[in-house]
């Protein structure tokens, strides 16, 4: 690791940096699609139960999925305009290291890329497991090793895809979400025909037993956000972007009122079909709803989960590795992950890193817990980030930039994030979000010899020579948007 200059003519282990870049491939269609494919994942077909759960009654439970999806809309329109104005990928890294330095960016780095993309990654390779091999275990369920080697099977899979070709990974996104949009629209239109007959015992006193208290919304907001998690991916990718100052505002506009609309049907389509009670009781919902409404054609349902859950992956996947590649090139992460194929012009080192610490994910436990104890740490990084934009809004208001979001959409999202990181901690604190927060400051170990003082042991750039060597990678230079 090594601090880097931000010009294209720094000295390199290689040369030939200057003409070595990602290719631009991401247009309109896969943009949305890195959007959409990734958000939609698993998270609709089970986390309606928990939101219930915490919330009480189907009523307060639509308004928190509908509250989701603004905020996801307010976040991904603020994070558009940080895009046109640092078109750089990387996501929060890149804001967070442009407009508060090296160190918090560091952190945010350290902890995104060994920890929560891996683990994120894991969780949803693992509920694609579980409804892949559940049709061979009729009647009971599927033996946790089955699970993991499938889980392990996804990883693998996915890392050659991304390795060989940008293009070819775009292109199963698009397939993939289209499947999705389509099973959705079944749900949603199987949910119409029975209201149309009735069935609508769920809406009458619809906001009976709503749970009030600062903690539980905190965390019925933590699982439906799970659902819109990826409303931020395309910010990653930006350099790999066709006209980022124009893809990346129109996507957004496209994905997430898309998702959000269907998000709300489908949650409408189960209490159609399923009493509060019944919905809670379910272990997943949507084969429990394919049960009661398709019958003998519920298999479908299950299909399609494991589809919308692979695609899911191949998005998390894209721009994970994308985050590694990013925080190497700028020195905060080994040399040999910020170098790309010769030839594929892919970042494989990064990616084949990212499935490494997923692979060690999925054999090292369950992850049931991720969603409430992960997300604060993700939305404390959404509020440094946003914290960034409104300082960019008002202390740098001449910068150039094709769009701008007004001011308030920012604040808002600010204030949400902060809620989230602090509601539940006071309502509910426990133990568990010590050791993450220690986990995150753990990273000054390696930042302040590795980074700042660049005391770097001598053996490391020869096994980066034989790296490159052996993976076929050279250094690149940034994409000049």
């Amino acid at each position: 690791m090594r601090n880097r200059k931000t010009t294209d003519s720094s000295t390199d282990l290689s040369e030939g940096r200057e003409n070595l870049r990602l290719k631009q491939e991401v247009g309109l269609i896969s943009g949305v699609s890195l959007i959409a494919g990734t958000m939609i994942g698993s998270g609709i077909f089970m986390s309606p139960q928990w939101v219930l759960y915490h919330m009480g009654s189907p009523a307060s439970s639509l308004l928190i999925w509908a509250s989701c999806g603004l905020l996801a809309m307010f976040g991904a329109l603020s994070y558009a305009e940080l895009g046109t104005i640092i078109k750089e990928s990387g996501g929060e890294y890149i804001y967070i290291l442009r407009n508060f330095g090296s160190f918090p960016a560091f952190l945010f780095a350290y902890t995104s890329v060994i920890l929560v993309r891996p683990a994120g990654l894991a969780a949803v390779c693992l509920s694609f497991a579980e409804y892949a091999v559940a049709p061979f275990y009729p009647g009971c369920s599927s033996p946790q090793i089955v699970i993991k080697f499938t889980a392990a099977a996804c990883i693998l899979l996915l890392t050659i895809i991304n390795c060989l070709n940008v293009r070819l990974a775009t292109s199963i996104m698009n397939i993939f979400t289209a499947a999705k949009l389509l099973a959705l629209l079944v749900i949603v239109l199987g949910g119409l025909v029975l209201l149309a007959k009735g069935q609508t015992q769920s809406f009458q006193n619809a906001f009976q037993n709503t749970t009030a208290g600062i903690g539980p919304v905190g965390v019925a907001f933590y699982q439906g956000l799970w659902s819109y998690d990826g409303w931020n991916n395309l910010n990653y990718v930006t350099e790999e972007l066709k006209k980022p100052e124009v893809t990346l505002p129109r996507a957004v506009m496209i994905a997430i009122p898309l998702v959000t609309c269907l998000y709300l049907l489908v949650n409408v389509s189960y209490f159609a079909a399923m009493t509060p009670s019944e919905l809670l009781s379910s272990g997943a919902v949507a084969v429990t709803w394919g049960d009661k409404v398709l019958g003998s054609w519920a298999w479908l349902i299950s299909l399609s989960v494991a589809l919308s859950t692979f695609g899911s992956s191949n998005g998390t996947f894209f721009s994970g590795g994308r985050l590694c590649y990013i925080a190497a090139r700028e020195g905060h992460m080994p040399d040999i992950l910020s170098m790309a194929h010769v030839r594929c012009l892919t970042p494989s080192p990064a990616l084949i890193f990212t499935s490494a610490m997923s692979l060690i994910m999925i054999l090292s436990g369950n992850f049931t817990t991720i969603v409430n104890f992960f997300s604060f740490i993700a939305w404390f990084f959404y509020g440094m980030t946003i914290l960034g934009l409104l300082y960019l809004k008002i202390k740098k208001p001449e910068l150039p930039r094709s769009y701008k979001v007004p001011i308030i959409i920012p604040i808002i999202v600010l204030m949400a994030a902060v809620y989230l990181v602090l509601a539940p901690i006071i309502d509910q604190p426990q133990i568990e979000f010590l050791y993450i927060v220690l986990f995150i400051f753990s990273g000054i170990i390696f930042y302040f010899p590795l980074v700042r003082f660049k005391c770097h042991p001598c053996f490391l750039q020869r096994i980066t020579l034989h790296l490159q060597l052996f993976l076929e990678v050279a250094p690149t230079a940034r994409n000049a948007n």
